[in-house]
């Protein structure tokens, strides 16, 4: 197989993996810059009992995964002295999406007679619309040195969840590529 062909599947399977999880992250509020790498952190949200989800369960499954991540990467967790203070919240937002296909669902031939009636979008305003529901969900992370009471950074993942059984899954994907990009810019300051 040629270096193209192989360049050409290698870049149809990442743009179908990239399709799939459409998760974007925004950085804002960056007061000061990460001048030292932090080495402890607490998750304000864990300790003053602050819900930062309308779901107990996810709210409970994102303090697990920021704690999890962050000591993965080096970072210990200290309530007492924390060199960054973590705060999280989300925007759940319910949407509805419209889109309009006007192909004739009663063909001119085969089953049916013609009816120019029944086929018509004047005569039917629903005719050739579909309305479907989804959650659009902000995900915010900010990211605060508690010494200078300065943000560092406030990091917003945001996806869309149309089925409600994978939002849990979307939601936990969402924090992970928040912690990435931190994470990033934390070994960063290291050099």
């Amino acid at each position: 197989m040629s270096v193209l062909k192989k360049l050409s599947v290698l870049g149809i399977i990442s743009f179908i993996f990239s399709s799939c999880s459409s998760i974007d992250i925004f950085k804002e509020n960056s007061e000061i810059p990460i001048r030292k790498p932090y080495e402890t952190f607490v998750i304000i949200n864990q300790e003053v009992d602050m819900r930062g989800f309308s779901s107990q369960f996810i709210d409970q499954q994102v303090q697990i995964k920021l704690q999890e991540e962050l000591e993965k990467s080096g970072m210990v967790y200290d309530k007492e002295k924390p060199d960054l203070v973590i705060r999280y919240t989300s925007n759940e937002d319910q949407r509805k999406r419209t889109t309009s296909n006007y192909s004739n669902p009663y063909p001119y031939w085969g089953y049916r007679v013609w009816d120019p009636w029944a086929a018509s979008r004047y005569m039917n305003p629903n005719y050739g619309t579909k309305t479907t529901n989804y959650e659009l969900m902000q995900v915010i992370v900010d990211f605060i040195d508690p010494k200078e009471d300065k943000f560092l950074m406030t990091l917003t993942g945001v996806t869309e969840i149309t089925n409600p059984k994978s939002k849990s899954k979307k939601v936990l994907s969402t924090v992970d590529k928040i912690l990435d990009t931190f994470i990033v810019e934390n070994s960063e300051s290291k050099e």
